[in-house]
């Protein structure tokens, strides 16, 4: 699953990319006080009926604290909280 997002430019191997995709998958959470995150940044072109996705960017995202206490374990709210670490606007 990913979600669009505003545009952003990427520095990658020495050239700009620009990513429009941001994809968030779940790699650990201890049920009680964190989890972390694993994102990418994606660049999406679709031409005719056809896609082509390459990673621009990748990394990692902790949420603790008040952050995890108030998470409601909905991917839409992960998307909300790593999106905003990140200055991402999701679209959709």
């Amino acid at each position: 699953m990913s979600k669009s997002i505003q545009p952003v430019q990427v520095w990658k191997n020495g050239e700009e990319k620009q990513a429009n995709k941001f994809s968030l998958i779940l790699i650990n959470d201890d049920l009680a006080t964190n989890a972390n995150f694993y994102y990418q940044l994606i660049s999406s072109v679709v031409d005719g009926e056809n896609e082509s996705s390459q990673m621009v960017a990748d990394g990692n995202c902790a949420m603790s604290g008040d952050d995890y206490l108030g998470w409601d374990g909905s991917n839409d709210a992960a998307y909300s909280f790593v999106a905003g670490k990140l200055n991402l606007v999701i679209i959709s």
